[in-house]
């Protein structure tokens, strides 16, 4: 049966005073929600979305994860709504959301914003997500170059994310995981300080913890001026065990949740 073996940090930074950064990392899901910069209660935003994920996933086990994964997303969506209803002062409040979820048989991923998901496999080194900004855009039309793009001031400037206006419509895809594969979740604190061949040379570290440690610790040294989160599983074949996990950032703090009561069973997924 398919499963994560994981580690994860989330670390609020040297240039923020709180973390808006949200994620969880079980043996059955990984996720991470970013705050988008600049919107009121980003921390709201992404532990409300991380916690809808994460509780629909262990509250429905076995389930089609792409539809479950499309169905939390709407979830969240509503819960930022309820969010916003009852404290004007969170208008405006967004996230991003990356997540990979797998039944032990099938796997899917959904994707909104610019937080990312790569895949270490067999020494080759892909990502696995496609950010939703203003710069990636560009490139896909052919108006900047990515090493432009990566030096744009307009780099963080994101164009889908889970908000409580607009029904999110998230990249939804299946992924065909094998054991052996390595996958890193992480928010744009880490990926905007950090090139490509970096990452890839740290994730090769066996150790998952020392490669989740050391990730994090070369975008602070590297200058993220943001909160930098990462996780990093492993894909293993295995008997099943309890979908249990760690919960991170702003996450694990229930007071950050809209309503952490509200996720209920699905009749069916």
């Amino acid at each position: 049966m398919l499963q994560f073996r994981f580690d994860a940090e989330s670390d609020t930074g040297r240039h923020r005073d709180n973390n808006e950064d949200a994620g969880f990392a079980g043996p059955y899901l990984l996720c991470v929600a970013d705050g988008v910069g600049g919107a009121a209660a980003g921390e709201v935003a992404s532990a409300t979305t991380s916690y809808v994920v994460s509780a629909r996933a262990l509250a429905s086990p076995g389930h089609d994860p792409l539809r479950l994964l499309a169905a939390a997303a709407e979830e969240a969506h509503q819960q930022l709504a309820l969010g916003v209803d009852a404290d004007t002062r969170r208008i405006g409040m967004a996230t991003t959301l990356t997540a990979i979820l797998t039944n032990g048989v099938q796997t899917a991923l959904a994707h909104v914003g610019d937080s990312r998901a790569y895949l270490l496999r067999d020494g080759g080194f892909t990502q696995l997500t496609h950010d939703h900004t203003l710069v990636q855009a560009m490139v896909d039309a052919g108006r900047l170059t990515p090493a432009e793009a990566a030096a744009s001031q307009l780099r963080n400037v994101v164009l889908q994310a889970i908000d409580a206006t607009s029904t999110p419509t998230p990249d939804l895809l299946w992924l065909d995981l094998r054991p052996g594969d390595r996958l890193l979740l992480c928010s744009d604190g880490l990926s905007d300080v950090l090139s490509e061949a970096a990452i890839a040379a740290v994730l090769s570290v066996p150790s998952l913890r020392l490669a989740t440690r050391n990730l994090v610790q070369a975008a602070l040294d590297g200058g993220s001026h943001d909160n930098v989160t990462a996780i990093v599983a492993d894909v293993v074949d295995e008997p099943a065990v309890v979908g249990t996990g760690s919960v991170l950032g702003a996450g694990a703090d229930l007071a950050n949740v809209v309503d952490p009561t509200a996720v209920r069973r699905l009749r069916s997924a």
